[in-house]
């Protein structure tokens, strides 16, 4: 393995969460403080988590939409606790065309009442319902410590709204989005296992009834809210009226919910599998799975470069030739490195003469040399086990930094390290508030068995709390 270049994520994290931002072209600041540019690289992750995301919402049943950017402010007041929630971070245009404007208009942090508007224009009969709707857009929210992918002013993501005839459908919606989209694609596409669970009341969405999470470990052992899903009752059907005719002809108002997850999903993956050396990607989400590196243009290598290349490609992997010997190969090793790329293929002169390649997995770093005749099925076989490994160990790092605990000075304690497992009788609300005194939270309630409650009532229940980014 080539020397790293990297701060060890032992000496200082943050730092080397930035490093690998910069040294993986990954994304930089923008011109405005908090905004932040996406470069090629760091956007074809995010493209790749788009489409996984995106295939999953539409396995649901959703249809994808698009609203404004642009929400009059009295929308927002429509709704108090939403407003309330959000009124620090609102960005609000007061002058356009070069006069005032005769009502602000606040650039969306969120669509929840322009959704709750045109919800109210479709929706007549129950016949309507369910109305399954996901917008992939870009929000404003003014931070005041950003972090580029973690928190920005500016960010991307997808917004899901639906409305329904009952508080039961809606919550079956609620947990059926949470596992089957945003849970299934953290754990079988990103490798990331996650804490589901329910948000406490001091932690949920701002007027919302009901928050569910999928709560991520970091490689610090900082947790990361990596998506939620929401039931907003009927509070935003009774402030726009989203109302339907029921089978008796009777007008009932609907149950809505909304989920969304983002770009934070970027920062969430590099900070879970990167390593010294750099990014660690799964191959499911990888926009490169395999680079082929021609060591020299020295006898027939760039012709086996280029036909392995293509037989990769046929194959359907997403795979990229690295032919540029004008730059040297220890270079070269470095920057695929930091890239994280699941495996790479070595070719040179010597490598051919004796009809093998090397090939290097980039999750553990072993390399080994394999016949030509073996190549393909070698690097196929190997993405599999690659995204298996890497799910594998990521759980067993998650489960060796959860401890239980009795008391709210343990949980205090452990959470300087990983996560805390405590009784919800032994926290209470007073303990809630002691542990967010000192900036640890609770990032969800759970069952003994990790299992997400269906009411915050029920017995037993025990609270997952951890710094957070």
């Amino acid at each position: 393995m080539a020397k790293s270049i990297l701060t060890p994520q032992s000496v200082d994290f943050p730092q080397w969460y930035q490093e690998i931002l910069s040294k993986a072209e990954l994304a930089e600041n923008g011109p405005v403080r908090g905004t932040m540019v996406i470069r090629p690289y760091g956007y074809a992750l995010w493209e790749r988590m788009q489409a996984e995301v995106d295939a999953r919402i539409k396995s649901v049943g959703a249809q994808n939409v698009y609203l404004p950017l642009f929400i009059p402010e009295s929308y927002l007041r429509k709704e108090a606790e939403h407003v309330q929630g959000f009124s620090p971070e609102l960005a609000v245009v007061t002058h356009a065309g070069g006069k005032p404007l005769e009502e602000p208009i606040v650039v969306r942090p969120t669509s929840e009442t322009v959704f709750g508007k045109v919800m109210s224009n479709w929706i007549q009969s129950y016949r309507d319902l369910p109305l399954l709707l996901n917008q992939w857009a870009n929000v404003v929210r003014w931070e005041l410590r950003p972090r580029v992918f973690l928190r920005t002013t500016e960010f991307l993501w997808q917004e899901g709204h639906t409305a329904h005839a009952t508080q039961v459908d809606a919550a079956d919606s609620t947990r059926k989005i949470l596992h089957e989209v945003y849970e299934d694609f953290f754990v079988n596409v990103l490798a990331i296992p996650v804490c589901t669970g329910r948000k406490t009341a001091a932690e949920r969405f701002a007027g919302a009834m009901n928050t569910l999470t999928c709560e991520g470990m970091m490689g610090d052992g900082k947790a990361l809210q990596m998506a939620t899903s929401h039931e907003l009752g009927q509070n935003f059907a009774k402030a726009f009226d989203i109302t339907f005719s029921d089978a008796d002809r009777l007008i009932q108002y609907a149950w809505t919910t909304s989920w969304g997850s983002s770009t934070r999903m970027v920062g969430g993956l590099i900070m879970a599998h990167g390593d010294d050396h750099g990014l660690r990607l799964p191959p499911r989400v990888a926009p490169i799975q395999v680079v082929v590196i021609l060591v020299r243009d020295e006898g027939p290598t760039r012709e086996y470069s280029t036909q392995l290349s293509n037989d990769l490609r046929t194959a359907g992997v997403r795979v990229h030739l690295d032919d540029d010997i004008s730059s040297g190969f220890g270079r070269r090793v470095i920057g695929w490195e930091l890239k994280g790329i699941p495996i790479r293929v070595e070719i040179g002169p010597r490598d051919l003469a004796h009809s093998r390649v090397t090939i290097v997995r980039r999750d553990t770093n072993e390399k080994r040399e394999v016949p030509v005749s073996d190549a393909l099925q070698e690097i196929m076989n190997l993405l599999a086990d690659i995204q298996m490994s890497m799910l594998t160990n990521a759980i067993e790092r998650r489960n060796s930094r959860i401890a239980d605990v009795k008391t709210v000075v343990e949980a205090s304690e452990v959470s300087e390290k990983g996560f805390a497992r405590i009784p919800m009788e032994m926290l209470g609300e007073d303990g809630e508030t002691s542990l967010a005194d000192n900036g640890i939270t609770v990032r969800c309630v759970q069952r003994v068995d990790g299992t997400v409650p269906l009411s915050e009532s029920e017995a037993n229940l025990f609270a997952i709390v951890a710094r957070a980014y």
